[in-house]
């Protein structure tokens, strides 16, 4: 198969693009191995709430399981949730996937799963960005931060071909570069950023864009 050379946007092209596109409603992203700093970081960047909701896939071992929830919400200006099955989504949440569960984005709400582990993991990215693809089509956003195999990959390149947005972090400065670097070779993305700047530009992309009949 031919390959073409498209100049990937840049996060102002992307956001750029949102008059034309519908507000996403849900952002589903994905991080593994240097997660946890980079997870952190992003939260602690959001100056305001995200008017929409948050779905985070996070591989973890056993020895951070019982404290991850309290170091995320230490960072964040959202609440951060490890949901149960059937929870509502609501803007400006964090539903953080429970460990040993995939976490499955449905619309309007979230679904738990123990189906079987997706490239050796349970939660998986894929899974929760596949299904975000599946629930949201084109108001659906993927972000993938650092990470050290593929998952994601598959599932960013879903949520593209259903119309959505894929953002990953920069892999120069990712502590694991392999994850974003399998998304950038499966699928065209919107935007490549460092973890500072990935907070300010989903903002800028959630928020709804004013119609030309709106007064300011």
């Amino acid at each position: 198969m031919a390959t073409t050379t498209t100049p990937i946007p840049t996060a102002t092209d992307s956001a750029g693009a949102a008059a034309g596109a519908p507000a996403p409603r849900i952002v589903a992203l994905g991080a593994s191995l240097g997660g946890l700093e980079a997870v952190q970081k992003l939260l602690g960047s959001f100056p305001e709430r995200l008017p929409c909701a948050l779905a985070i896939v996070q591989h973890r071992g056993p020895q951070i399981d019982g404290h991850l929830l309290d170091l995320l919400n230490k960072h964040s200006v959202m609440p951060v949730l490890e949901p149960d099955d059937k929870d509502p989504l609501e803007d400006g949440h964090v539903y953080l996937a429970p460990p040993g569960y995939h976490l499955i984005v449905e619309r309007g709400f979230l679904s738990l799963s123990l189906d079987p582990p997706v490239l050796f993991a349970r939660p998986s990215i894929d899974v929760l960005l596949e299904s975000a693809a599946d629930s949201y089509g084109g108001s659906a956003v993927a972000v993938v931060l650092t990470g050290s195999n593929d998952d994601g990959a598959y599932g960013a390149a879903a949520v593209k071909r259903a119309g959505g947005r894929v953002i990953v972090q920069d892999p120069a400065t990712a502590r694991a570069p392999a994850g974003p670097l399998a998304v950038l070779a499966r699928t065209a993305v919107d935007a490549i950023l460092p973890i500072e700047e990935i907070a300010p530009h989903l903002i800028a992309l959630c928020k709804p864009v004013p119609s030309p009949g709106d007064v300011a």
